[in-house]
């Protein structure tokens, strides 16, 4: 072989070697990344979309008004409740002294017939009358705090749902017939509730 020709042989140039791990790594970040579906909805899928919005407001709109009525209808419950409680609970208090009061309506009597003999009652020492007097004023004050009130109807025309007529008494005037002529016994009533009815006398005219 001659020197020009050992000149034209060429030597293999080494090919460059691939480095396959860093393969693997671009194709494992390629799996990681997630694209989003940035589609706009339009046409049909949009007016679907909002119809099925609007479906699901007036669903809460009702479900929220039935709550709010619901509850509305358990305040006006409760309220209501609280009121009858503490109307009853002031019944039971005004009638809760009755039987008391009632104990205490001979002692009145006792006064009142005292009274009611002027002559005698004039005779006796002034200073221990009106010592007397002054006591049956404050127990009737008293009483008359707590809802007692007198009825005494001379007067008025009898009524057998109020009155206790013990006699039929003969009139001459017109005018007073049917009425109650003398009350032998005052009666009583309580925060409006009969205790005790009025014994009376009603005049009767006679034909």
């Amino acid at each position: 072989m001659t020197d020009k020709e050992e000149d034209k042989i060429e030597v293999p140039t080494p090919e460059p070697e691939v480095d396959t791990d860093l393969g693997d790594d671009l194709a494992s970040e390629e799996e990681d990344v997630v694209f989003e579906d940035n589609t706009e909805i339009t046409g049909g899928d949009y007016k679907a979309k909002v119809d099925k919005l609007r479906v699901r407001i007036k669903e809460l709109e009702k479900k929220n008004a039935e709550i709010m009525d619901s509850w509305q209808r358990e305040r006006a419950d409760y309220i209501n409740i609280k009121k009858r409680e503490e109307i009853e609970k002031k019944e039971f208090i005004k009638f809760a002294k009755a039987d008391l009061v009632e104990e205490l309506l001979p002692v009145l009597d006792s006064f009142e017939s005292a009274f009611k003999n002027k002559d005698a009652w004039e005779k006796v020492d002034k200073n221990w009358r009106v010592g007397v007097e002054y006591i049956h004023t404050q127990l009737m004050n008293s009483l008359t705090q707590h809802g007692l009130k007198v009825i005494n109807p001379i007067g008025e025309l009898y009524n057998s749902k109020r009155d206790e007529a013990v006699e039929n008494i003969s009139i001459d005037e017109e005018k007073m017939d049917g009425k109650i002529v003398e009350v032998i016994q005052a009666g009583y009533e309580l925060n409006g509730k009969e205790l005790r009815p009025p014994k009376v006398k009603v005049g009767h005219l006679q034909k």
